[in-house]
């Protein structure tokens, strides 16, 4: 076709156009009417807006309605259907039947071939014998021979700049606002209404459900909390996890790169607020960029028939369910997931009653990442991970029977498009925030439903999995949590608890170390050697912890926190040192020689020892509550200790002058005894100096 008879299409096409708007305008109105016919059973049931290979014949035909002023089906009226633009320098764009009359249901219909150009084409229908009615234009879209490798790298590129985005954005809100989260944690109470909002919290901060309930199962098996203050929490997480999903819904993809930009320069800032600030928003801008790019890759698939019918297969509910259980635990995020069935809906992909379907799937689907973290901890924990499954399997078996009246109350709650209902492009402008809609009620009916009745849930559930004595390791961390590292708030707090737990063994050292020396029995050696067993390991595992903490995105202030860690590990340590290499040896030689203290000699060894065992006491408190005063008092009474030692020593050489005989043959022990007790009273008063000099900002 030459350029001349192109325009002269376009013209009468314009021409044809003006004359029905005229027409209308003058108050001639036709009593017949052409729609783009729609099915409950088909999506894009009337052909619009297909995509096929370049040179072939469209999978579905193109489908008009003829309706009456009555809107009733009218049959037996001519339909034409005529090309209207195509790409240039094609000679393949072609209608199978150009005149079709309307059948008993009043449909008209043909089939088409797409040009061999990549490219948009058009096709209009009009009545034969009514000018006056109204014209419909088709669009359709051919595309390259290579289209599936070209939607499976925009699909992967996309879902992988989705993911990216959502960790982005949760990195940043947990650096941002991890001590608040860790401090709302730490006051985790009873309250069932307090702990459904301190899930809700910590799951839009974590971005993912999955996150806050693996956080649960770390936190119940080191026993900083307790199984049953979990169940509220566990509930909120669902609801948190819809915010996420509600954002994703508001169709701003086309402003994504602006968010990108913005967020790019904000994380130039050099304040570190404004810095996390703006990764976040980068994160959210990437986010919505992944599903621009999904959705675009996704736009052939509107007409290819294999997926059509599959996607239709979905609104069976156990095969929707199946498949969300798989998918969502396949990616471990059901936001993830849900993005991409509103993607899915965007392209008039998906239904409401199928996306329903899917989404009961990925509520259960996110607690398979809960149940595979709690695989190694202890039976408490696991409990954690079997109420998270149990909640979502229970409001599945109920929601399931329901899917069709829920689906109704779902459109009749969400926004109404001004797009005439049972039209193409109203349903995609309509479905996706009915399925954010959905996946928001669902979660909150079912905290609803089940938070009156969580105390019966935790007996169900201590009755499935009762309590029994498991063999412990000789070595193990009981708080350290590798899942929780890119927290560092709470991997911090996770690794503080195990350093309070490595102080008490070294208290417990210091405590019997001084019993062989009194009654010259080495029955406890062996213990204290073991617990400097423990304390090497977890001198290792607390240091190794804090390291791989330090290595993600951390702030100053958490910065200067490991650094305290870390410090208070090493004079813990070598507290444990100075008990194992030289005052067990020194124990041992005590037992095999027949010398004995004085008696006032004996008596100034256990004061002093009493003075050493407080000063590890508070040094522990100390670091355990961030006291600043009570580490002024440690400082305080260092200063009293050591005089007090100087006192002592000077008693003993009073003794030796006096030639006091057990003091004449315990000499070289006493004092030895007494220079070591008095060393671990400074490592032990370290830990409160350095915490003075972190607490005053001069750790730099």
């Amino acid at each position: 076709m030459n350029i001349k008879k192109l325009l002269l299409i376009t013209s009468l096409y314009i021409l044809t156009y003006s004359l029905f708007a005229q027409t209308e305008g003058n108050g001639i109105v036709s009593k017949y009417k052409l729609i783009k016919p729609v099915s409950e059973n088909k999506l894009n049931f009337s052909g619009d807006l297909q995509t096929q290979t370049a040179g072939l014949r469209t999978d579905n035909p193109l489908r008009v309605m003829v309706i009456d002023r009555a809107k009733n089906p009218v049959p037996g009226i001519a339909v034409v259907f005529q090309k209207v633009s195509f790409q240039y320098n094609d000679n393949v764009f072609g209608i199978t039947d150009t005149l079709v009359y309307t059948n008993d249901e009043g449909i008209a219909e043909t089939y088409v071939i797409v040009g061999n150009n990549e490219g948009e084409y058009e096709v209009s229908a009009e009545l034969k014998d009514f000018p006056e009615s109204n014209f419909l234009v088709y669009k359709l879209f051919a595309r390259k021979t290579n289209w599936v490798f070209i939607l499976s790298i925009g699909l992967i590129g996309g879902l992988g700049l989705f993911l990216l985005g959502i960790n982005m954005m949760s990195d940043n809100l947990q650096v941002s606002a991890g001590e608040k989260m860790r401090s709302i944690l730490s006051k985790l109470t009873n309250n069932r209404f307090m702990a459904v909002g301190i899930g809700t919290f910590v799951t839009i901060i974590f971005q993912s459900s999955s996150a806050t309930t693996v956080m649960l199962v770390s936190f119940v098996h080191a026993k900083l909390i307790k199984f049953r203050q979990t169940i509220g929490v566990i509930l909120g997480a669902g609801i948190g996890t819809t915010i996420t999903v509600q954002l994703i819904a508001f169709n701003i993809t086309d402003y994504s790169l602006l968010i990108i930009g913005l967020g790019f320069i904000m994380s130039l800032f050099s304040s570190a607020q404004v810095k996390n600030a703006g990764k976040s928003i980068l994160g959210f801008g990437i986010l919505f960029y992944g599903m621009y790019i999904m959705s675009q890759s996704m736009y052939p698939l509107r007409s290819y028939t294999p997926f059509i019918n599959s996607i239709v297969a979905l609104e069976n509910p156990v095969i929707g369910i199946l498949v969300g259980t798989l998918f969502t635990a396949l990616i471990q995020s059901s936001a993830a997931f849900m993005g991409i069935l509103i993607i899915l809906a965007s392209q008039g992909l998906m239904s409401l009653e199928a996306s329903i379907a899917l989404l009961l799937g990925a509520n259960i689907g996110t607690a398979i990442t809960a149940i595979l973290a709690s695989i190694k901890t202890n039976r408490e924990a696991k409990k954690v991970a079997l109420a998270h499954t149990l909640f979502k399997v229970f409001g599945v078996l109920i929601f399931v029977w329901w899917i069709p009246q829920f689906a109704e109350f779902v459109k009749h709650i969400s926004p109404q498009s001004i797009i005439p209902e049972g039209d193409f492009n109203a349903l995609t402008e309509t479905v996706p925030r009915q399925i954010a809609n959905a996946h928001t009620l669902f979660n909150v009916l079912l905290t609803g439903m089940v938070l009156p009745l969580t105390d019966k849930f935790a007996l169900l559930i201590d009755r499935m999995l009762p309590v029994k004595e498991e063999p412990k390791p000789v070595l193990e961390t009981i708080y350290l949590d590798n899942s929780l590292i890119k927290t560092s708030p709470l991997a911090l707090s996770l690794a503080k608890q195990e350093v309070i737990r490595m102080g008490k063994l070294v208290q417990d050292m210091a405590t019997d170390i001084i019993i062989p020396f009194l009654i010259k029995k080495t029955d406890i050696i062996p213990g204290i050697e073991q617990k400097e067993k423990e304390v090497n390991f977890l001198r290792d595992q607390i240091n190794d912890y804090i390291l791989k903490i330090t290595k993600e995105n951390v702030g100053k202030d958490q910065v200067n926190e490991a650094f305290q860690l870390l410090y208070t590990v090493k004079e813990f340590e070598q507290i444990a040192d100075l008990i194992s290499t030289n005052m067990i040896d020194k124990a041992k030689s005590w037992c095999a020689m027949d010398y004995e203290f004085s008696h006032d000699g004996k008596n100034e060894i256990i004061e002093y020892h009493t003075s050493t065992q407080k000063q590890i006491c508070r040094a522990i408190e100390v670091f355990a509550e961030v006291n600043l005063e009570k580490a002024k008092v440690m400082k305080d009474k260092y200063r009293k200790y050591r005089d007090m030692a100087i006192a002592l020593e000077k008693q003993h050489y009073e003794r030796l002058r006096e030639e006091v005989t057990e003091s004449i043959s315990s000499s070289k022990t006493h004092l030895e005894l007494m220079s070591m007790l008095r060393a671990i009273n400074g490592h032990a008063t370290n830990i409160a100096r350095i915490l003075l000099k972190w607490g005053n900002n001069e750790i730099k």
